[in-house]
């Protein structure tokens, strides 16, 4: 049974999935890692999901005010042996509804180019490529969304 739980960063098992995408990300990201960690601190985040199976977190994800209307989705990831299952698109949309009941009406978010799969989820979930924004405007890898609510 799949459960999603509204929480914070200061959540235990939020902090120890953010540990597993960390380690996939600097493999992904190579070199440019200690640029893109930069804009991924996960301290005092006051949006963030945790996605249980069975009672065993399996996923999370984040949203942090951004600018004027919009919310930035962040920390977003599933466990590599639970993918494949809709749980990635089950927790954008808590995110995208938490969004509006803050009073939001856009969600933005980066990603990277060399990770297909998650272009592939936000593309499926109606989210449109926009230009780079700050601080990914002259990143070559950065692929930039948004989507209204």
């Amino acid at each position: 049974m799949i459960t999603i739980k509204r929480t914070n960063s200061e959540d235990i098992a939020f902090q120890d999935l953010v540990r597993e995408l960390d380690i996939e990300l600097k493999v992904i990201d190579g070199k440019e890692h200690v640029f893109y960690n930069q804009f991924n601190k996960t301290d005092n985040i006051k949006y963030v999901l945790v996605v249980y199976e069975n009672n065993i977190p399996v996923g999370c994800g984040a949203i942090k005010e951004y600018a004027g209307e919009s919310m930035e989705v962040k920390r977003m990831f599933v466990k590599p042996n639970k993918r494949g299952k809709g749980i990635a698109s089950d927790l954008l949309k808590e995110l995208e509804i938490w969004s509006s009941e803050l009073g939001y009406s856009k969600c933005i978010l980066e990603t990277g180019k060399r990770q297909p799969d998650a272009v592939r989820l936000y593309e499926k979930n109606n989210y449109k490529q926009i230009p780079n924004y700050d601080p990914y405007k002259n990143v070559e890898n950065s692929v930039c969304f948004e989507k209204e609510l």
